[in-house]
């Protein structure tokens, strides 16, 4: 199987991060290993993460981020360091698990049956015999906001903001990266723009050729949440500057 490196974005996690999961996926995977990066704790999370790498630095590295700069910026810098080492694939992943770490050889196995793939990204796709569990409340904002995007966008897409996604990793991939978000909370929209933008005038590269949506088995909320319903009125301000950004009159 191909390799990749997952970035965690980590803020905090003392008590959600489950240690033992990763310990046991990464023993059962010798294909994927894992970039932990502290945003800034202010709790006993990047002791922890040490501890992890200090116990199998071939599959745990740390990147300590300080200040505190938001997940954006830590993913960010994470798929930019992850680059470096070179693997087949990279890619950011929850640190709450809420997407399973299995669906991580699902993202590659569908990446390696299809080389035009340039992103794959979880949809919380709630069918029968699948175990996606979101709050009702959450699931009618995010419909809501998945529609705003895709005008936006100009591109039908079901699920932006699951925090599960893989890239095929090369220097155009390296280019979308380079420069610092915009957008604090929905950056995956900005990822999404600025592919859009970076494949313009070539057909090949059309994001509808080269995003793929991978349908998860299994999603579920997981308690603890940072995120609150009044930050949905922060993304659509945040869509709006990205519409300008890359898609306004100016955009270049």
């Amino acid at each position: 199987m191909a390799n990749a490196k997952i970035v965690i974005p980590c803020y905090n996690e003392e008590n959600r991060l489950d240690i033992r999961r990763f310990r046991d996926f990464a023993n059962s995977s010798h294909s994927i290993t894992f970039l932990f990066v502290d945003d800034g704790s202010t709790d006993k999370t990047l002791s922890m993460l040490q501890a992890l790498r200090a116990s199998d630095p071939g599959k745990f590295a740390v990147l300590d981020l300080q200040p505190n700069r938001g997940k954006a910026e830590a993913v960010r810098r994470g798929i930019l360091s992850a680059i470096d080492a070179n693997p087949d694939y990279v890619g950011f992943w929850d640190a709450d698990l809420a997407t399973p770490l299995e669906a991580i050889v699902q993202f590659l196995e569908m990446g390696e049956s299809r080389p035009e793939l340039e992103m794959i990204m979880g949809s919380r796709v709630k069918l029968l015999g699948r175990r996606i569990e979101r709050r009702r409340s959450r699931h009618y904002l995010g419909r809501c906001f998945a529609t705003a995007v895709s005008a936006v966008l100009g591109l039908e897409v079901y699920d932006t903001q699951c925090g599960a996604k893989l890239f095929r990793a090369s220097s155009d991939l390296q280019a979308l990266f380079q420069q610092p978000f915009h957008s604090r909370w929905i950056f995956d929209v900005e990822i999404i723009a600025r592919l859009i933008q970076a494949s313009r005038g070539n057909e090949l590269m059309s994001p509808k050729h080269v995003i793929y949506e991978f349908p998860l088995t299994e999603w579920r909320d997981v308690p603890g949440s940072k995120l609150r319903s009044s930050d949905f009125f922060r993304a659509a301000w945040e869509l709006a500057r990205i519409r300008n950004c890359y898609f306004g009159k100016h955009a270049h």
